[in-house]
């Protein structure tokens, strides 16, 4: 008889142990069970954007240039997970036009010196984000994302300006006028 007596506090015992060991994981846990998990969010972590056109995937997409009205040349990588060679035609402010050739299950970079693209004219200032037209030739998918315009005051950005291109207020300064008399005495 005795032993049936301690079997049931036993048992009572670990059923209260067993139930506020749930309450507690329940407690514990409730925040991440309504609450979206970060990680699953996709973002571009870095100054470009990203969009998806037909088999193109554009990463790190964005614009460095002087200004509005100066030539800017598009930085990023396109890559092709098509099994033929695509090309990607952007349309920026303007009529200005560039084209990306991209080999078939491959990508371009085109940070490279060998692969520059260029716009005739940016369409903003550092800062703004402007429209292009992306469009891909294979199967004429095209769509208007908005691209962020940089300039050369990050340096990592200042080889990558367009030739020709000087950023606005970088001028030298002229030289003032001698501060000197010619010969008048005071």
């Amino acid at each position: 008889m005795r032993f049936t007596a301690m079997n049931r506090a036993q048992g009572g015992k670990l059923a209260l142990a067993a139930g506020s060991l749930a309450l507690a994981l329940a407690t514990m846990t409730g925040c991440g069970y309504i609450n979206p998990q970060q990680t699953s969010h996709q973002y571009a972590a870095s100054d470009g954007i990203r969009a998806d056109l037909g088999p193109l995937q554009l990463r790190n997409m964005l614009i460095v240039s002087a200004g509005a009205d100066k030539p800017g040349r598009l930085l990023g990588a396109v890559y092709n997970s098509s099994s033929q060679d695509v090309k990607l035609t952007v349309n920026g402010a303007e009529g200005s036009q560039t084209q990306v050739p991209v080999k078939a299950n491959s990508y371009t970079l085109l940070n490279d010196s060998t692969d520059e693209a260029i716009l005739s004219t940016s369409g903003g200032i550092a800062g703004s984000m402007v429209d292009v037209k992306v469009t891909e030739d294979g199967t004429n998918v095209s769509k208007t994302v908005k691209i962020p315009v940089l300039d050369a005051s990050l340096a990592e950005y200042k080889e990558y300006l367009p030739a020709g291109s000087e950023p606005t207020g970088s001028a030298t300064p002229s030289p003032s006028p001698s501060a000197t008399g010619t010969g008048a005495a005071h």
